[in-house]
């Protein structure tokens, strides 16, 4: 039945792309993008709807409903779009590959070495990360304890309706991403690797999206293709690319937004309001962190859609924008759990533990808000300037803290007690992050510090005059201002950052149109060797970054095996070593079929209990501050954290069960893990 499954999917891309060819005009950029957004736009909606049918394990009910929406997609936009241009997939690809060489036989010998750099670099970590794609399992945080956890649990459960999991995103996290995970874990014939198909594609979709925007406002390939392979190198958004974590697919989903609201400032064709309005929809139902990014979405539009020659005009634009993003709203937004929350926490984002946890309640009044706000501003932009990538060698740290010296200092006279204030901080800020927080969450990279962010402020104060890149900097500035003072500083925010290089890359466009800062200007050497030494660190840190990290390694690193050959369980409790062991045994003892009972707590690995082949069926019985339930009478074992069952607890503990432990011993760690316990019941 695999090979029909596998037949199935690929037939329901190429119907895919069949109607993405009735949407998008002659572009191979704007094919791929309407091709991805019909890709998540046809999932999404199926698996709301299998949900409430409890079909959410069924192949065959993915596969009709896939095709059923797909469907629905080509009557919707054939009626939008009643007339486009034809043409030839394969002849669009011929002329744009014609139109490669002959840009490429006409860059003169500084861009051929700058351009070559980058492109070589591309190749040698989008080789790198496909490899880890397809040979390693899954093991981020975030994975570990809610995303991928929770998608097992639906396919185990046969809905995705509300079940009270021990970790609060189980429940509450918006479930459209959730949704292709299924699906694609399904229809692959249960490929564990498969959940990372659509964490891969946004990676190269968002390329294409940043090329097709740095197209729309300087209509210069160099400099487009500039601006792609400069993003390909920022380094949290290079690194996400082989993970499942949320972040980098909320990109992708906003450069396709950018790209049709772009689009539909040079065309002012209506389908690309409608295109922005189904995106819009879908992002916002994909992460409640697109809050923070809908200011600076407003900005851009302000300047794209809203500025019209007249108030019909900007009327029309204005109704059928709104209108595209309320009616897409019913399908992609309001299903996907915020209503739920609301039903059951009194809050579309969830309980207000987790609320606090990671929002401006925990800064207590409005002065103190401002105050410590203030100090996140400051905190992010000092975070900003590190060789991030580089610093993960001891020659490079050693270098980042020499660079980083007159920083420290202007701190220092300044008095700001970035370091000492902790209020309004989950974790302390540091000049010198921990290995950890860098290595794993890092920024912009060198391309950041040393050029876009100085450009942008040149663009803020008036030095330098783009309209369309004033507009931009706002842009960033809102979403720097909205991460700063709506939750709390957070050294792993460096991910947040992500969606906000699209504001900030595009600052790359003026090194090839202002004529202050040309590079394709005669002489200026000193300038375009500056520009060449910022390529080559981006170039060295993009693949330091690769290499050097910690959590998914390529090659032996650090005293650590790679990432291509270590153990299951040693792989995926990488963050928390000092449970290795214990869950080791547990794998050891526990049958692969066995039907286990969870008692553990909010921050608790459980993916990995799953089994290597994910077939073990997981019961939660300490749902999220809810209490602890029985022991339900299809449970062969019992899996236990020991603050949960004790002697006073509803369920006690019993001097049989099974200690399997955890190492007290480590220290260094970003949380320990509890003292684990297993009792067999059958």
């Amino acid at each position: 039945m695999v090979i029909f499954y596998w037949l199935t999917f690929f037939l329901f891309l190429y119907g895919i792309s069949f109607v993405a060819k009735k949407i998008a005009q002659p572009s191979l950029t704007e094919l791929i993008i309407s091709f991805f957004l019909l890709f998540v736009g046809s999932i999404i909606p199926t698996g709301f709807v299998l949900s409430a049918l409890d079909l959410t394990a069924n192949v065959y009910a993915w596969i009709a409903g896939t095709f059923t929406v797909l469907a629905l997609h080509y009557v919707l936009w054939t009626r939008l779009v009643p007339v486009n241009a034809a043409y030839s997939i394969r002849g669009l690809i011929a002329n744009r590959l014609s139109t490669f060489r002959l840009w490429t036989k006409e860059l003169s010998p500084y861009l051929k070495v700058i351009f070559g750099a980058m492109f070589l670099t591309f190749a040698i970590v989008g080789i790198t990360n496909l490899i880890l794609v397809l040979f390693t399992a899954p093991n981020e945080w975030d994975s570990m304890t809610g995303h991928l956890n929770r998608a097992i649990r639906y396919i185990q459960r046969g809905t995705m309706e509300h079940f009270g999991g021990a970790n609060w995103n189980m429940d509450t996290y918006p479930k459209s991403l959730t949704t292709i995970h299924i699906y694609s874990y399904l229809i692959s014939g249960d490929i564990e690797n498969a959940f990372k198909l659509i964490h891969q594609l946004s990676f190269y979709v968002t390329l294409v999206s940043v090329f097709g925007i740095a197209q729309r406002i300087g209509r210069n390939l160099s400099a487009s293709f500039f601006c792609a392979l400069a993003y390909s190198m920022f380094l949290d958004f290079l690194m996400q690319a082989v993970t499942t974590e949320t972040d980098i697919v909320l990109t992708a989903y906003l450069s396709c937004l950018l790209y049709f609201i772009f689009t539909y400032y040079t065309s002012r064709d209506n389908r690309y309001l409608y295109l922005g309005g189904m995106t819009f929809a879908i992002v916002t139902g994909h992460k409640a962190t697109f809050a923070l990014l809908m200011p600076s979405v407003f900005v851009i539009m302000i300047y794209t859609v809203f500025l019209a020659p007249d108030f019909k005009v900007f009327f029309e634009r204005t109704l059928r924008l709104g209108i595209a993003i309320a009616l897409f709203a019913l399908i992609y937004t309001i299903p996907t759990g915020y209503i739920r929350n609301i039903q059951v926490f009194g809050h579309p984002i969830g309980p207000p533990t987790a609320r606090y946890h990671q929002s401006y309640e925990r800064a207590g009044g409005a002065a103190n808000l401002f105050e410590q706000g203030s100090r996140n501003v400051i905190r992010y932009t000092y975070d900003f300037c590190n060789l991030d990538g580089i610093r993960n060698a001891q020659w490079g740290y050693d270098l980042n803290t020499v660079i980083r010296k007159p920083l420290v200092l202007l701190e220092d006279k300044l008095r700001m007690r970035l370091d000492e204030e902790a209020d309004f901080t989950i974790v302390p800020f540091s000049f010198q992050r921990g290995f950890y927080y860098y290595n794993a969450n890092p920024y912009w990279g060198v391309f950041g510090f040393a050029l876009i962010l100085p450009i942008m402020l040149l663009v803020l104060i008036r030095v330098f005059r783009s309209r369309v890149h004033f507009f931009l900097v706002i842009a960033f500035c809102l979403n720097l201002a909205a991460i700063s003072y709506s939750a709390a500083y957070d050294p792993f925010k460096g991910r947040y950052f992500m969606e906000a290089g699209l504001f900030g890359v595009l600052f790359l466009l003026l090194l090839f149109s202002h004529h202050r800062l040309s590079i394709i200007k005669p002489r200026r050497n000193v300038w375009k060797g500056y520009i060449m030494v910022i390529v080559g660190l981006a170039c060295i840190s993009a693949v330091m970054a690769v290499y050097l990290n910690i959590r998914c390694l390529p090659l032996p690193s650090f005293g650590m095996e790679s990432a291509l050959t270590m153990d299951r369980i040693p792989y995926q409790t990488f963050a928390r070593p000092d449970i290795t062991k214990a869950y080791v045994r547990f794998d050891s003892i526990v049958p692969e079929n066995a039907t286990v009972a969870l008692a553990t707590v909010n921050s608790d690995f459980e993916y990995p209990l799953y089994g290597k082949d994910l077939t073990r069926k997981l019961i939660s019985i300490n749902p999220f501050e809810e209490g602890l339930r029985p022991i339900p009478e299809d449970a062969d074992y019992l899996f236990y954290a020991r603050k949960v069952i004790n002697d006073t607890s509803k369920i006690r503990a019993l001097p049989t069960d099974i200690r399997l432990g955890s190492d007290t011993t480590m220290t260094g760690l970003i949380e320990k893990g509890e003292d684990y316990y297993l009792r067999k019941l059958k």
